[in-house]
């Protein structure tokens, strides 16, 4: 947890083997005493800016997610997962490593993840696993068309992967050592699952257990760029608005809606397609199976214009997470109330595999709660727009999100509180109301208590800027065009 001595990154590369790394490293993770003789294989894929309702079996009146519905069927979802800070690069280096933005100094876009962290692919290794990356990366920040060495690979070995580029139907990739831009045949999803369904094939007489993580850059925006035959599915005078999309913006919502749904049914078959191919090659039992994003997108809710994130309303910071792992019980279509939030996604899928967790990690062990042998409702997520920079709303906040509510504090005092049972659309602004301040109480509280737990006092943005010594660019984020050196958190 936060405060506890950190291992470095060159340490923990220095140690072989999972039993040492344990020794070395360990919290044990549950269930570590009795893992496996051949561990899971973890394939986890991450789309960008799906949102957590934008899916049949969420309850989307329009889109369309048959493969993502059965998987749905087969899985756990856990419908209160939060993106901790719901932004690209801000979520990436949560996710690999575990801990919180505040801790790590990665709460700007285009910053470049510190080698002394320790990551996903570095401890899976460590216990024995083959590692993979397609798609997008956006966590080297030296430039969204740059070529990534190994060296700043953060632990994976097979690499077909990219900086960042959203333009789907020509976006590249680097792999291996060679610094030769390539790009992937048509729409980037296809060709990304046609790889990822070669890798796992390949895999399927191995001994030694993998990781692979397939990073789809839809459906964030461009959204006119999704292929025709999917927009098609979505004639903007047949789709049904969410109510608190307010009139005004409703045209420019009905341009963006067929493309951003298209995006997702064309990424939904590539869920199917990557679930069929485990089933075929023999693996779905043995591995862990995962499908979520990395934040959601606003799409006119709350008056916010669509292609925004960052916000701290559920349009933005909620996220789908479906979970499968049969071997331990891992689905069966049951839905999971209790909050998870992104530094918990790594010692989870330790906790599953047996793997001891690092003391860097931050965030909770919760593979007992998605095998179904306890639950914890009452738990609240924290998450957090440290310095937000994108759409007219840059107002900083620390926020909680319980089973049931929702709780916002900006610099200036508490800002926004909804009980999400009685009001899903968060239309009704519970905050400061007399009648109501004995639940405010007890929510500030328990954010006060996750903020003591992951060490962050929420200071000014401003002072976030200056202890890791950062440069913004006009925009209120790192440059990442020519002529901008990689800038890296370095506390002062």
């Amino acid at each position: 947890m936060h405060g506890s001595k950190r291992i470095s990154r060159r340490t923990f590369l220095q140690v072989s083997g999972a039993a040492a790394a344990a020794a070395v490293l360990g919290r044990a993770a549950v269930g570590a005493e009795s893992a496996p003789a051949k561990r899971p294989n973890i394939v986890f894929l991450l789309a960008d800016q799906w949102r957590a309702r934008a899916t049949g079996y969420a309850g989307d009146p329009n889109v369309k997610t048959p493969c993502l519905d059965r998987l749905a069927g087969q899985s756990v979802n856990f419908s209160t997962a939060v993106s901790v800070c719901p932004v690209c690069t801000p979520y990436r280096a949560a996710l690999m490593t575990g801990r919180y933005p505040t801790s790590t100094g990665m709460f700007l876009n285009d910053l470049y993840l510190p080698d002394r962290e320790v990551c996903m692919a570095e401890i899976f290794a460590a216990a024995g696993y083959d590692t993979a990356y397609i798609g997008k990366w956006h966590l080297d920040g030296h430039g969204r068309g740059a070529y990534i060495p190994p060296a700043r690979r953060q632990g994976f070995e097979y690499w077909k992967a990219a900086e960042c580029d959203h333009n789907y139907p020509h976006s590249h990739y680097y792999t291996g050592q060679s610094q030769e831009k390539k790009f992937w045949d048509g729409y980037d999803a296809f060709a990304q699952t046609a790889d990822a369904r070669q890798y796992i094939r390949g895999r399927a007489a191995s001994k030694k257990p993998f990781l692979l993580v397939v990073s789809y850059g839809s459906p964030h925006f461009p959204h006119n760029t999704a292929p025709q035959r999917y927009k098609d599915l979505y004639p903007p005078e047949k789709l049904k608005l969410n109510p608190n999309v307010p009139a005004a913006m409703r045209p420019r919502v009905l341009k963006e809606l067929p493309g951003y749904y298209g995006h997702c049914s064309a990424v939904d078959e590539c869920v199917g397609q990557v679930v069929q191919t485990l089933a075929e090659a023999g693996l779905a039992d043995d591995t862990i199976l995962v499908f979520t994003s990395d934040h959601g997108e606003m799409m006119g809710a709350q008056g916010i214009a669509p292609c925004t994130k960052q916000v701290p309303w559920d349009e933005s910071c909620r996220v789908p997470l479906l979970m499968r792992y049969p071997r331990r019980k891992v689905g069966g279509g049951r839905t999971i109330a209790t909050p998870i939030n992104t530094p918990d996604i790594l010692p989870t899928l330790l906790g599953l595999a047996g793997v001891a967790v690092p003391k860097s990690v931050e965030g909770e062990d919760l593979s007992a709660v998605a095998a179904g042998e306890r639950e914890d409702a009452g738990r609240a997520a924290l998450y957090m727009g440290v310095s937000p920079f994108s759409g007219a709303l840059r107002r900083a906040y620390r926020a909680i999100r319980t089973s049931r509510y929702t709780y916002v504090r900006s610099e200036e005092g508490p800002w926004l509180m909804y009980d999400n049972a009685a009001d899903p659309w968060q239309m009704n602004n519970l905050a400061n109301k007399p009648a109501h301040a004995a639940m405010q109480k007890q929510l500030e509280d328990q954010l006060q208590a996750q903020l003591k737990k992951a060490g962050d006092d929420f200071k000014p943005r401003q002072q976030y800027i200056d202890k890791w010594g950062y440069k913004v660019a006009p925009h209120g984020s790192i440059g990442y065009g020519a002529g901008n050196a990689p800038q890296s958190p370095a506390r002062k």
